[in-house]
């Protein structure tokens, strides 16, 4: 219920426009075809930002060396100021009480947002790696 509460609090103060955000890069990077990859993680992040409680960001065990130098490249041309925004974000929703659970989600979304290739976005506590039996 608290899961439900925060992600519906969030989705009005923020996750909206973050959403709406990714989406609008993730559209403009599918035009051009060679950054598509880029569009996809963009839709994947955006999805993520829009409901972020109750889910977590986990490395594929499987992600190879394209999936490094695409994050290179992220890192380059967007995976900074994406960092920069979400953490002025977080310092500016920290200011309150209430603001506080909502910066942590802000801070949860940085490292998807640093390098969101080889990533995948899981239900908290449901990640089972490949080849584990548990």
């Amino acid at each position: 219920m608290l899961r439900l509460v925060l992600n519906v609090i969030w989705l009005v103060l923020s996750g909206f426009w973050l959403f709406l955000g990714y989406m609008v890069a993730g559209v403009v990077a599918c035009l051009l075809v060679v950054t598509i990859p880029f569009g996809i993680a963009a839709f994947r992040i955006g999805l993520y930002a829009l409901w972020p409680f109750g889910r977590e960001v986990v490395r594929r065990p499987t992600a190879g060396a394209a999936s490094t130098i695409g994050n290179v490249l992220w890192i380059v041309l967007f995976g900074w100021w994406l960092v920069i925004g979400h953490i002025g974000t977080a310092i500016a929703l920290a200011v309150t009480i209430v603001g506080l659970p909502l910066a942590w989600a802000n801070l949860k979304l940085i490292p998807v947002s640093l390098v969101p290739l080889g990533s995948q976005i899981v239900d908290s506590g449901r990640y089972v790696p490949a080849g584990r039996l548990t």
